[in-house]
């Protein structure tokens, strides 16, 4: 019988030559090791980050708490379901995600019949993956865009919270309220570093049978990631220039130049 040597590993901790670079981003490198293994301590952080990622899926809005952050905005206030009408059925039956349920279809339209108005812009706000996205960074967002469509006097329909949503669910309410532009926020499908990230999908003329080529999108809004002001900034100037263009999507580039502005503080890293 050939006997295997047996390979002894040092039991102190190897310091990776590239951790240095771990201060610039919120990527798994440069871990280390200890002997043949990672250490205890990376190792306890993926187990975290990926039991956050699971919480921010199967997480529920809390409708009152999120009413009560926008409160201060004095603007009215809608709350529609999709066809999924449960978080199991909304990860089964990304179909149902995308369409409005009858009762949420018939209120709305109920609304729009007795204010027969014409929109400039609709704000839809979805849980989507992370209904923790939309519950930290939806409300400061919304704020600042209010501010920016009160300056360029363009009149918003009343704020939606959409409950079980995938992105085209905005579609219809866009349609159904004669909104000119959709601005749906959505909580994007959690990463092992980004269980709050915040979508931003924007369309022109938004109707029924809208696809995903008719739309831009902004991604990675959170304090790790794009900062909001950033975000707030890139929107305007894309609904500006679809305003000139009659269309939105990939023929409509983003263009928008941004000084560059030293921070205030510190960046925010999740490790």
């Amino acid at each position: 019988m050939n006997l295997m040597k047996d390979t002894q590993y040092p039991q102190s901790l190897h310091e990776d030559v590239w951790s240095k670079l771990k201060n610039f981003t919120d990527a798994r490198i440069a871990l280390g090791r200890v002997g043949c293994s990672v250490p205890t301590k990376p190792l306890l952080e993926f187990q975290l980050a990926h039991a956050q990622a699971k919480d921010a899926v199967l997480q529920a809005l809390d409708i009152e708490l999120f009413k009560r952050k926008l409160s201060h905005l004095n603007h009215q206030l809608l709350l529609i379901q999709s066809c999924a009408v449960d978080k199991e059925t909304y990860l089964k039956r990304p179909d149902l995600g995308r369409s409005l349920s009858e009762n949420s279809r018939q209120e709305l339209k109920h609304y729009q019949a007795q204010n027969p108005n014409k929109y400039d812009v609709v704000i839809v706000m979805g849980d989507g993956l992370s209904a923790r996205a939309i519950d930290e960074n939806a409300p400061v967002l919304i704020e600042h865009l209010m501010a920016e469509f009160k300056a360029l006097k363009w009149s918003v329909a009343p704020l939606i919270i959409a409950q079980g949503s995938r992105v085209a669910l905005g579609d219809e309410v866009a349609q159904i309220l004669n909104a000119k532009m959709l601005v749906m926020l959505i909580g994007e499908r959690p990463g092992l570093s980004s269980p709050d990230s915040l979508g931003i999908y924007y369309t022109y003329d938004a109707h029924l049978g809208c696809h995903d080529a008719m739309r831009n999108c902004i991604s990675n809004v959170r304090p790790a990631g794009l900062p909001i002001l950033i975000a707030t900034q890139r929107l305007i100037a894309l609904m500006r220039k679809s305003l000139q263009l009659d269309f939105s999507g990939v023929n409509l580039k983003d263009e928008h130049e941004m000084t560059v502005e030293h921070q205030q503080h510190e960046a925010h890293l999740l490790f």
